[in-house]
């Protein structure tokens, strides 16, 4: 049978574009479909929304051919502090202290706004032989049959391949249409996100503000004087912060802000989006694998939503890679068997461990706080616990697949 493409994938954010450009350049014909007109999302102004890249993700960037034409864009995150706190009072005494020279491997992370990584995966999908891009196209149907998968596009158009990736996100029609079930849980809780101008330069330092309503995650940007915010609050409080005007939304964000960057400006839109936790029950399903928040949607609390994400890529694009070049098909059960078993464990892992900080942090109890006080201090005063949870949050520990590490496949 001729198919139209190998692999299908539903989804064009950016795990999808990501896993094409990997698998292109092993060999694949692959075709994206992506629900958002590409020029629209690329050609997005500033508004804040930005990524906090680790170690292994820009590895994974620079193997794949995209870091080159964005670094100059990126903020590398030199220290990270984490405290505890509420509104208008202050850090508590103990907290954490996270210093990028104590690791060999340099900056440990990377910020990086979504205009430029976007931009950067169109203009490279639009020039990598093999990958054609469906842009304002969704899957509305899929059928599988033994030798291959058939999607159907709400415009009327059939794709045949022998494998379809959901890169659809948190609702992932392709995993409900596969009947794959979902667990989680909401946390009555809603991220505030925007960006803001500040007087004083954060000097690559990223903060995480604990208070008991939910984290504010303070995020360095390029130039120093503005950084991007995912305040985390209460579902009733954050819809009626989000309601109010510019001018009154800032007096909000004030007391919880702080004064320590000097005086603060709205700088970029203002969006909204409810926290929950959302786990696939199967990361695979006969010639479909689902990768991203299609297969783990996370609490943004310690910002790793895109760095899984981009870890199943690399797991996916090796083991499709490797099966290609012993003569399996890129959809044959024993290759997907080996990437749920890579992935399904350390994304479940992770999702539930942020989970549970979410759940300690977001609390007002008393001995609860002294607790979490005595604990982050306790971390930051042993070099190798502190060193080892550097290296686990830059993404070294585990086994890694080879683009993680900027080796090619």
């Amino acid at each position: 049978m001729t198919w139209d493409t190998d692999i299908l994938i539903a989804g064009g954010g950016l795990n999808g574009p990501a896993l094409a450009l990997a698998l292109a350049q092993g060999g694949f014909r692959v075709t994206v479909i992506d629900a958002r007109p590409a020029p629209d999302r690329a050609e997005t102004g500033f508004d804040g929304r930005a990524y906090a890249l680790a170690i292994a993700s820009v590895r994974l960037l620079k193997a794949i051919g995209i870091w080159d034409s964005v670094a100059d864009k990126a903020q590398p995150i030199l220290e990270i502090k984490a405290s505890d706190g509420r509104a208008g009072e202050g850090s508590a005494p103990f907290f954490l202290h996270f210093d990028a020279a104590e690791i060999e491997e340099g900056p440990m992370g990377h910020m990086l706004e979504d205009r430029f990584l976007y931009a950067a995966f169109l203009r490279a999908m639009q020039k990598t032989p093999g990958i054609t891009l469906l842009s304002g196209e969704t899957v509305v149907a899929q059928d599988v049959a033994l030798s291959g998968v058939t999607v159907m596009l709400a415009s009327g158009r059939r794709l045949t391949g022998r494998l379809l990736v959901g890169c659809d996100g948190r609702g992932s029609g392709t995993a409900e249409r596969a009947g794959i079930r979902r667990v989680g849980w909401g946390y009555g809780q809603t991220a505030l996100v925007t960006a803001i101008h500040h007087q004083h330069d954060h000097h690559g330092t990223a903060h995480q503000f604990f208070m008991p309503a939910g984290p504010l995650a303070i995020l360095p940007l390029k130039g120093g004087h503005h950084s991007s915010i995912v305040w985390s609050e209460e579902e009733a409080t954050a819809a009626a912060i989000q309601a109010l005007p510019d001018a009154a939304n800032l007096e909000a964000l004030r007391p919880r802000f702080g004064d320590f960057l000097g005086e603060i400006q709205l700088a970029g839109a203002r969006f909204t989006y409810p926290l929950s936790l959302s786990l696939a029950e199967r990361f695979i399903a006969p010639r479909l694998a689902l990768v991203g928040d299609a297969a783990h949607g996370v609490h943004p609390i310690a910002g790793q939503g895109l760095n899984l994400g981009l870890r199943d890529v690399a797991a996916l694009a090796e083991v499709l890679i490797l099966a290609h070049r012993r003569g399996e098909e890129p959809g044959s059960l024993t290759a997907l068997e080996e990437y749920q078993r890579w992935r399904r464990f350390d994304a479940t892992a992770l999702a539930l461990g942020m989970d549970t900080v979410n759940r300690i942090f977001s609390s007002d109890n008393p001995l609860l706080r002294l607790g979490r006080d005595l604990g982050m201090g306790l971390v930051s005063a042993a070099p190798a616990l502190r060193r080892g949870f550097m290296r686990q949050a830059a993404g070294l520990t585990g086994e890694l697949p080879k683009l993680l590490t900027g080796r090619p496949i």
